[in-house]
């Protein structure tokens, strides 16, 4: 397996570690519960550099992402950032990504660790005056999320932090020059630094000496991203659902000719929230059931840290159903009822 260049300093930690998408990453320093409630309450600090950084420049650069994304490239403006997809030839989601503009002809595309390759596959012979380059293995990935991020972040920059939220700027964290971006997948304010392999150390030890920081896995990162409402790529995104299918219609918004449109169709599927009683989590892969007949599977599921029930998503059949319908789900021989919710389970105050 891969392994970031943080490796070491998350062994010192005492992290644990699983496989995620070819990389060796801490799942957990210490308990999940503890990680989850840093994030709600204070900040935690992810390494992310598992995830891919692809970078498209030139003068058509913006012109060749808007024949390949949902979203129009075009529009985004420089120092903003905007959530998108890559279809396949079948309107399948090859993945979902970041798309930050740095300048009027320098984008940044950030893929998940699992799905870079086909990304950069299907973006790597551009037919416009563009270049598209890989450059996963030169940068690092540090996310710090939480309502005292800004405030911890704030202390290390050599100038404040003014960015709003889906926006990208490059700052100085004493002798580092980092791109800093307000973006996260954990339901709360917070930032994601993009930076050098040889500067990553000094930007982690930094913020994780801070006493208001945790250090925090994977484990906590999934719990709080399905509070939140958050797909995940292999279980509420894959190359066979389509985005309108997965409750993302309204992010298709490209109105020229993209890869994939054509083959988009009306959705045979649609993906809800659930909320339970008691303490046992639905897991992925488990059945949902109305009316005595299977109607779908769950595909996130857990007890919800935060809410203190269990909270899951699930791809059901039923496209007509609305918040309120009971469902039963089929948790190892027994049959526990949920309800049909609004997503998200969780948004922040403020």
């Amino acid at each position: 397996m891969k392994k970031t260049v943080l490796h070491q300093t998350h062994q010192q930690l005492g992290a644990s570690f699983t496989d995620f998408g070819g990389w060796e990453m801490p799942v957990r320093y210490g308990s999940d519960l503890a990680e989850h409630e840093a994030v709600r309450n204070s900040a935690g600090l992810f390494d992310i550099s598992h995830m891919g950084e692809i970078v498209v420049i030139g003068p058509e650069a913006a012109a060749f992402l808007d024949s390949k994304l949902i979203n129009a490239a075009s529009k985004i403006t420089p120092g903003r950032a905007k959530y998108s997809m890559l279809l396949n030839s079948q309107g399948g989601i090859i993945d979902d990504l970041i798309v930050y503009r740095l300048a009027d002809e320098e984008f940044l595309i950030v893929a998940n660790a699992s799905n870079k390759d086909a990304v950069f596959a299907d973006l790597k012979d551009p037919q416009f005056d563009c270049s598209v380059e890989d450059q996963s293995d030169q940068w690092s990935m540090i996310a710090l999320q939480g309502p005292k991020s800004l405030e911890v972040l704030n202390d290390f920059t050599t100038e404040p932090i003014t960015i709003g939220y889906y926006s990208i700027g490059r700052y100085a964290m004493g002798s580092v020059q980092v791109l800093i971006a307000r973006t996260g997948y954990t339901g709360e304010d917070g930032f994601e630094i993009y930076c050098q392999n040889s500067d990553a150390e000094a930007v982690w030890q930094s913020l994780v000496d801070r006493q208001e920081v945790t250090p925090c896995g994977l484990a906590s990162r999934d719990s709080l991203r399905l509070e939140a409402g958050m797909p995940l790529y292999g279980h509420e995104l894959n190359a066979e659902t389509q985005p309108a299918e997965a409750g993302l219609g309204k992010v298709v918004s490209n109105p020229g000719s993209f890869q994939g449109k054509d083959s988009m169709q009306e959705p045979s599927k649609k993906l809800i929230g659930l909320a339970g009683e008691g303490k046992r989590a639905a897991r992925q892969g488990y059945k949902v059931f109305q009316n005595g007949k299977e109607v779908g599977e769950i595909t996130s599921g857990i007890l919800s840290p935060t809410l203190g029930y269990p909270i899951a998503m699930a791809f059901i059949s039923n496209l007509e159903s609305k918040p309120g319908e009971k469902f039963s789900v089929d948790i190892r021989g027994t049959e526990l009822e949920f309800s049909e919710v609004e997503l998200p389970f969780y948004k922040r105050v403020n």
